[in-house]
């Protein structure tokens, strides 16, 4: 069986330098610190799913390109056995750092939404800095308990809750408590990303 976690960083990497770009060119235009953009290039941290919508509007891809995803189909079926994972790490070792995703789109072509299927984790130094991309997106609660915080107010979310937000406003979503939490995401990436 071929691996199905996806080593994002070196894609990151790759494509930064096959665009001729520094890492303080790729901050510029994304709006990620320089700082963050080493920990993914160097498997420290996989970017949380605002940043990938950020990253590919730089290199001109579509987020599902991360993914290794050809997108050349008019429909897909993703079967629980053949999901590609994305973890969140906050060390080499492989630490959990807050999240992994699964891709829920591979292979629809022209297609205007993200949808991800999310594992969030308990963890002791969550994401403080908040995320902030183009589009809009929409999270629904399959298990656990979730805080959105948005601007300055936080909403804990329970199984069977959703919360649609403007994805240009800064938000932080994580896990609630001590237990891991389960979220359907979609992302709604505005025409801009779209990459025929």
């Amino acid at each position: 069986m071929p691996d199905k976690n996806i080593k994002i960083g070196e894609r990151i990497r790759g494509l930064r330098i096959a665009k001729g770009l520094s890492i303080a060119d790729v901050s510029k235009q994304s709006g990620i610190a320089e700082s963050t953009i080493y920990s993914i290039e160097g498997h420290m941290v996989s970017p949380p799913l605002g940043n990938l919508v950020s990253l590919a509007k730089v290199f001109g891809i579509s987020v599902g390109d991360f993914f290794g995803d050809s997108g050349d189909s008019p429909y897909c079926i993703v079967r629980s056995d053949s999901r590609k994972t994305v973890s969140r790490f906050n060390s080499t070792d492989g630490t959990s750092g807050g999240y992994s995703y699964e891709s829920l789109g591979q292979q629809k072509k022209n297609r205007h939404m993200e949808p991800f299927l999310v594992t969030l984790t308990p963890t002791e130094s969550p994401q403080v800095e908040p995320n902030q991309h183009i589009g809009e997106e929409i999270l629904f609660v399959l298990e656990g308990k979730v805080d959105v915080r948005l601007l300055d107010q936080i909403e804990t979310l329970n199984p069977g809750d959703s919360i649609y937000y403007d994805s240009t406003m800064p938000h932080v979503v994580s896990c609630h408590g001590k237990e891991p939490a389960t979220i359907l995401a979609v992302i709604y990436a505005k025409d801009e990303m779209i990459i025929l």
